[in-house]
């Protein structure tokens, strides 16, 4: 690590106009302060735009880019992705705010490391309601506000895989070489975390702030919300990503406990598609758990 780093910290917005300013504002208040901002408006169709160029006259260095038809996140992460300059990335919501001394914690957090091929480092968030007001933190804490159950630390491949290992993404700092190699985020998914987690951790360490890094917004509309909804275009689209993450999962699979590791997942979705009634989906998962018996079965 170079002793100032560039922190590259990417800002997705899409119809955030009530808390825009709130999340850029936490990153120019940084107390580490060698960070590119790249914003990106994924057609927004209320008044974000006009409230990120209004914002912008009083921050005219910052890189501002607009999308002319709305591709979603993944896309729109990679757009930015290819014109960042920074040796560490951050993927910013524009409802979501960092506490002013995230971007130093987490870079110690690599400094301090003593795992040697570490490409992400992730803390604590606290979980706040639309309007800004404490819920709870992501990881249960004590009276010292320190996590109550240890982290899993260095490879976690395979407690990714089962859910044991879950990882609030907003808290991350991954390097750049990670998103190189990997080429960014799997464009053709409703979304991104899960298959990023996954394909990282097969190839690099992790490590675990325990701090709050990040505030986070729990909203109604939320992307994460759609994964319950019945007969819903959007919820399909998620579950039906699940899937195909899972799918991929299984091909990077080395050992029989890797295997047994995401047929915990499988079962859940399984479970999952049974209760919004996609019967399509729940015939595809079945498949995917007949595929790991016939592996189990020649590895025998």
């Amino acid at each position: 690590m170079q002793n100032n780093p560039l922190v590259t910290i990417i800002c997705l917005c899409y119809n955030h106009e009530a808390y825009v300013v709130e999340s850029l504002n936490s990153v120019i208040n940084q107390s580490y302060p060698f960070i590119e901002l790249i914003i990106v408006d994924d057609f927004s169709i209320d008044s974000s735009k006009t409230i990120i160029r209004t914002w912008l006259e009083k921050n005219p260095q910052i890189q501002f880019i607009t999308n002319e038809t709305n591709l979603g996140n993944t896309k729109s992460f990679n757009k930015a992705l290819k014109i960042a300059k920074g040796e560490y990335i951050i993927d910013l919501a524009a409802d979501d705010i960092l506490l002013p001394n995230c971007v130093t914690l987490q870079l110690e957090g690599f400094k301090n490391s003593h795992h040697k091929n570490l490409g992400v480092v992730y803390g604590n968030v606290e979980l706040i309601s639309e309007n800004g007001v404490f819920e709870s933190y992501y990881f249960p804490v004590n009276d010292q506000k320190k996590i109550i159950e240890n982290r899993i630390t260095g490879d976690i491949y395979q407690s990714v895989l089962s859910g044991g290992n879950s990882i609030c993404s907003v808290s991350a700092i991954i390097k750049k070489t990670v998103f190189d190699h990997l080429q960014g985020y799997d464009e053709t998914l409703a979304y991104e975390d899960l298959d990023f987690w996954i394909r990282a951790s097969r190839q690099y360490e992790f490590d675990f702030i325990d701090e709050p890094l990040v505030q986070k917004r729990t909203v109604t509309n939320s992307l994460g919300s759609d994964f319950f909804k019945k007969k819903d275009s959007r919820a399909k689209k998620i579950n039906h990503s699940t899937y195909l993450i899972l799918k991929k999962a299984i091909e990077l699979n080395r050992t029989r406990n890797e295997d047994l590791a995401i047929q915990k997942r499988i079962h859940n979705e399984i479970i999952h598609t049974l209760k919004i009634n996609d019967f399509g989906l729940f015939l595809k998962l079945i498949g995917l758990r007949v595929l790991l018996i016939k592996r189990k079965f020649f590895k025998n």
